[in-house]
């Protein structure tokens, strides 16, 4: 795991400049941050539904190629598919993305809320999927803060990435459904990791995050997450970059029971 620190020390200095939102460069190829904003507005067109799937799906390819060519170049990125598999079996890649909490609280006994089935990325009208697990926490009164430790709950970053997009913005009242969440590019990986419901965002675009960092607070936001029937809870997606650049989703399940824990 040096190594990605070391990769991503050296990525700092000009992923820092993208949070300014100066973007500096001698090559025509897109920077880092480019493909950030690339996926940001393409993200907020699927959701506003002012893109068609189809579209959607080619941009989405272009800017996961992008982002893999541009990490992949440099030498300690570049994974085969076995070296992948085994990370994904090691429980030492794996953060567990809740502060104080353990696999205890995932939904259900053995994380049955996955549902991948019918997932669409790119059809913002498609329902009824959950691919996904809900990580929640005591709260009974639903005001956000740990019903154990009186303070609000740390999200962690599962491992190490690039944020590539979050939302800050939503308002109770809203229909959007992930309410404030954050996307992070994993280039070992060549996946996503989507962080939602959250109620303060702490990473920008461009940011490089290691694993077990802080990137938000959790909350309630997102149309069915603000219910008072819904409790409060973390809701973690993983989707896998498969060779035509788009997503399947994978249960995180089994990374989540077996990850690092943070007190």
């Amino acid at each position: 795991m040096r190594v990605l620190g070391i990769v991503g020390a050296l990525l700092i200095g000009g992923l820092n400049a993208a949070s300014s939102q100066t973007v500096i460069s001698d090559s025509d190829e897109p920077s880092l941050y480019t493909y950030c904003q690339r996926f940001q507005t393409l993200y907020t067109q699927i959701r506003e539904q002012s893109i068609t799937p189809d579209s959607a799906r080619m941009q989405f390819s272009r800017i996961m190629h992008g982002l893999q060519e541009r990490f992949h170049s440099q030498e300690s990125f570049q994974q085969d598919s076995i070296q992948r598999d085994s990370l994904r079996r090691s429980g030492l890649y794996f953060n567990f993305p809740i502060r104080g909490y353990s696999p205890s609280a995932i939904g259900g006994k053995h994380g049955e809320g996955y549902r991948g089935t019918g997932f669409d990325l790119f059809d913002y009208t498609v329902r009824g999927s959950h691919p996904a697990q809900d990580i929640f926490i005591v709260d009974r009164n639903q005001d956000v803060i740990d019903d154990r430790t009186g303070a609000p709950v740390d999200i962690l970053a599962v491992t190490s990435g690039l944020v590539i997009g979050i939302e800050t913005q939503w308002k109770p009242g809203s229909e959007y459904r992930g309410g404030n969440w954050i996307w992070v590019y994993d280039p070992i990986l060549h996946g996503l990791f989507y962080y939602a419901h959250n109620s303060q965002v702490d990473v920008r675009p461009g940011d490089w995050v290691q694993g077990g960092q802080k990137l938000a607070e959790m909350g309630r936001t997102g149309f069915n997450a603000y219910k008072s029937r819904s409790p409060t809870h973390l809701h973690l997606m993983y989707l896998q970059i498969q060779p035509d650049g788009l997503p399947q989703p994978i249960n995180p399940y089994p990374w989540l029971v077996s990850a690092q824990l943070s007190k």
